[in-house]
């Protein structure tokens, strides 16, 4: 009967417990029990003949060897999945599990009828979308591919233009009465301003004026990273926001908030597909960004 090393799950265990850091973390990405998950590594130590985690009651780190196993265990495993996606691919099935990173309020306002469209025309590809409130990091979260707006926060990344998302710079009436409406973008710099993190790492707004972009740093006296936070701040009067025109069209309808600096206008946020290299794309991711990409977004 093979041993534990030759058994992919316990490589795969071995490799989710070292980029994890806990059994347990381990064991939910492998669908399996926090005990079967702890069994594997015995079992994988006992075969070898050697520790390859120290394990205490706080902390979780390899050994030496096990660094070396674990080096060398995780390319092997790529190289694997790699060699099983090429056949799926030569026998032009598109199949496999895709996970994919997608900012929660994009995917109810704009994603879901395209997911659903996507499942509908490959039944055999299963996907496990990640809703996110900030940047996805497709390394650590383990991600095939992810939405994300505006600049790439990794230049090795690669990407699909998608569309493009209108945001507005609005505050309630009752803010502006008593602060006042700034007249100019240095005014916001004195005006209390409501900042999403994906706008920018730092609290400096995009502001169009004669098609060229300036970036206006603003007073930041609230940062999330959570459109509807902002947009419930927003109407209780705490400040100025920039939000989707999308969830606050009906609040511009009734009044609720208005719109500031009519001649600055806010950049339109550019919506793409990242992903790490196309080259290694199985068979499966290149038909959800090929599908993406010829999506007419509203």
């Amino acid at each position: 009967m093979p041993g534990p090393v030759l058994d992919t799950n316990i490589l795969q265990t071995y490799v989710h417990v070292v980029e994890e850091g806990s059994f347990a973390a381990a064991a939910r990405r492998m669908g399996i029990s926090r005990s079967q998950a702890s069994k594997y590594i015995a079992d994988l130590e006992a075969d070898l003949g050697t520790r390859l985690l120290q394990r205490s009651t706080r902390s979780l780190r390899m050994t030496d060897l096990g660094q070396r196993y674990y080096d060398r265990v995780r390319r092997i495993l790529e190289d694997l999945r790699c060699a099983n996606e090429d056949i799926r691919e030569a026998s032009s099935k598109v199949a496999g599990r895709l996970r994919i990173g997608v900012p929660k309020i994009y995917m109810m306002s704009t994603l879901q009828p395209v997911v659903s469209d996507f499942m509908l025309e490959f039944p055999e590809v299963t996907l496990d979308l990640v809703l996110t409130e900030g940047r996805s990091d497709l390394h650590q979260d383990g991600l095939d591919a992810a939405i994300m707006g505006g600049r790439l926060p990794d230049s090795t990344l690669f990407a699909r233009r998608l569309h493009t998302v209108s945001a507005m710079m609005v505050a309630s009436p009752a803010y502006l009465a008593e602060a006042g409406a700034p007249a100019a973008p240095e005014d916001l710099a004195e005006r209390r301003c409501l900042h999403h993190s994906l706008i920018s790492e730092t609290t400096v707004w995009p502001l169009m004026r004669k098609g060229e972009v300036t970036w206006q740093r603003v007073n930041a006296v609230l940062q999330a990273n959570n459109w509807e936070m902002l947009r419930a701040a927003a109407l209780s009067g705490q400040g100025i926001s920039v939000l989707p025109e999308s969830l606050i069209a009906e609040d511009l309808a009734a009044g609720r908030l208005v719109q500031v600096l009519v001649d600055h206008p806010i950049q339109d946020v550019v919506i793409q597909l990242v992903y790490a290299d196309a080259r290694h794309a199985t068979a499966a991711l290149k038909a959800f960004i090929d599908f993406l990409t010829r999506r007419k977004f509203a």
